[in-house]
């Protein structure tokens, strides 16, 4: 921890000009990932989407400016823990490497794979800490606010949740050894899909819910589900934490295929209960 410190000292007069240049590009990717999922799918492809709009109600562009605010200070706190993670770097304490072929491109698509699915069960299980009842107004209220998610949301946290959500990626890359371009695609995919996922749109085949494999994909309803009850619908990229633990919404099946009472099949496909088939 001394060697820490003392880098930090020595290099002290390089730090703002880094950080500015991290937080460039971390908000390079926020601002072309909620922004181009909120051209393509808000304006471009809008009346192609009307009968797939997840809710009636629009969110107001005062909304969308609070979330766009905040977000900017989650990339502010993604930029300076991942200075931390630079230096961290340099020190040995991150097991980052930069040549391919150290350990194959292989290993690399699959260390790229494994970091995706862990942070879906990190992401479980702190996001439903987060909702513990003291613990809520404190950390995750905020992002919360807005009900009727938008695409602007996916950064919109309180800087405590801020930090917790980003020391996933200092916890993995103390343990696992992962090439660069492999951080790169991870954190390029979690926003990407993060503001598909509060887009407001369902954008994915509705037949997925039901399907043996494909079903195991959080949809945009899943998370838009989680906005609008707050107590279901944890996880983030996959849905097998939910269904382990009981906590997906009951009506997750149904939302998503618009049929009343609709609910999966063992198998695959899915059923609907008699007394609703009958009306």
């Amino acid at each position: 921890m001394e060697d820490f410190f003392l880098y930090f000292a020595e290099n002290w007069d390089t730090l703002g000009g880094r950080w500015l240049s991290a937080f460039y590009h971390d908000f390079k990717r926020y601002f072309l990932a909620a922004s181009g999922v909120f051209v393509a799918i808000w304006i471009i492809l809008r009346p192609f989407l009307k009968n797939r709009k997840i809710r009636k109600a629009t969110p107001s562009k005062r909304q969308m400016v609070f979330e766009f605010l905040h977000s900017v200070k989650t990339v502010a706190v993604f930029s300076t823990v991942g200075l931390i993670i630079n230096y961290g770097y340099q020190l040995g304490w991150f097991r980052i490497y930069s040549d391919v072929n150290e350990l194959g491109w292989g290993y690399l698509i699959f260390s790229t794979f494994l970091m995706i699915f862990l942070h879906d069960t990190y992401f479980y299980w702190t996001h439903r800490l987060m909702h513990v009842a003291g613990i809520y107004p404190r950390i995750h209220g905020l992002h919360h606010k807005s009900n009727n998610p938008t695409p602007w949301t996916a950064y919109s946290f309180d800087w405590k949740e801020a930090v917790i959500n980003f020391m996933y990626v200092k916890l993995f890359l103390i343990a696992i050894p992962i090439h660069g371009l492999g951080v790169f695609t991870f954190l390029t995919f979690m926003i990407v899909r993060n503001a598909i996922g509060h887009s407001g749109y369902e954008v994915f085949p509705r037949r997925w819910v039901t399907h043996p494999v494909w079903g195991q994909l959080t949809n945009v309803t899943h998370h838009d589900l989680h906005h609008s009850s707050f107590r279901y619908n944890y996880g983030l990229y996959f849905t097998y934490w939910d269904r382990l633990m009981g906590t997906e919404h009951p009506e997750y099946v149904a939302k998503t295929l618009k049929i009343k009472g609709a609910r999966r099949k063992v198998g695959g496909g899915y059923t609907v209960p008699d007394v609703v088939a009958a009306e």
